[in-house]
């Protein structure tokens, strides 16, 4: 990989789960990684495990549904760290209810956290990407935008709708900006919470087995892939959703 020292990444949802592995992966590159998290415990925590580290990390709460909170996230990086090279818009909202019981209030606060989201980050992050000479997005779709199981409305389409803008953005921000997505399958996240959640994971062999790798996922296998849609070794890729599931979205599966 090519360096990232000296390079400033955002990763929105920072805190927990994919989003603290992507945070690391940033981190071990040698960037400065700005948690933008709306739990203040996870966020904090996150922070000072990278310290602890070695790494550069700064914490700032953010909650991604409001868009005043985003641009005054996004001035507080400037005011302190110059610039912007990197954004990662993985802050997202899981909420899986029959379509009968779902509210339109429930329906509205899922799209704006997990896609509104992607829309007005990227907009007030771009003059400074652009300004970057190695902008990057990387937005954190989900198999379930190419797949679904029942009572997943509110989800499946929040994102679905990343899988579009991302290819919108990567037209209206070209050439100095790469936009390109990502859907994770199963990733096991358990076990990457703020300490006050954290589960110990044991899988059965049936979870493994519905994947051609023979594993469930990681959040470490999100992070590598945004780290390298970051890097200097993808730079003719954008656009693009690429699939990390281990294969599990490939193989197929026949009733006995």
């Amino acid at each position: 990989m090519s360096s990232f020292q000296n390079k400033v990444a955002i990763v929105t949802g920072g805190g927990q789960g994919i989003g603290k592995a992507i945070v690391q992966a940033f981190s071990h590159q040698g960037a400065h990684v700005v948690i933008a998290e709306q739990d203040e415990e996870a966020g904090q925590e996150t922070r000072q495990w990278i310290l602890d580290k070695g790494g550069k990390a700064t914490y700032l709460a953010c909650d991604v549904a409001n868009e005043n909170a985003i641009a005054n996230m996004i001035e507080q990086v400037i005011q302190a760290l110059g610039g912007i090279d990197f954004l990662v818009n993985n802050a997202g909202l899981s909420l899986f209810k029959p379509m009968q019981e779902l509210s339109i209030a429930d329906f509205d606060k899922v799209l704006h956290t997990n896609l509104r989201s992607v829309f007005v980050c990227s907009k007030y992050a771009a003059p400074y990407l652009e300004k970057s000479g190695t902008g990057a997005i990387i937005n954190i779709a989900s198999t379930r935008a190419l797949m679904s199981e029942p009572d997943s409305e509110a989800y499946a389409a929040s994102k679905g709708g990343i899988l579009g803008i991302t290819h919108a953005l990567a037209a209206s921000l070209s050439p100095r900006v790469r936009v390109n997505a990502i859907s994770p399958g199963w990733i096991e996240v358990r076990d990457w919470k703020k300490t006050s959640e954290r589960q110990q994971v044991e899988h059965r062999p049936i979870d493994k087995e519905q994947h051609l790798v023979g594993r469930v996922g990681t959040p470490e296998d999100i992070g590598r892939t945004a780290v390298f849609l970051c890097s200097g070794e993808s730079t003719f890729i954008t656009g693009q959703n690429i699939v990390v599931d281990g294969g599990m979205t490939v193989k197929m599966v026949y009733a006995d």
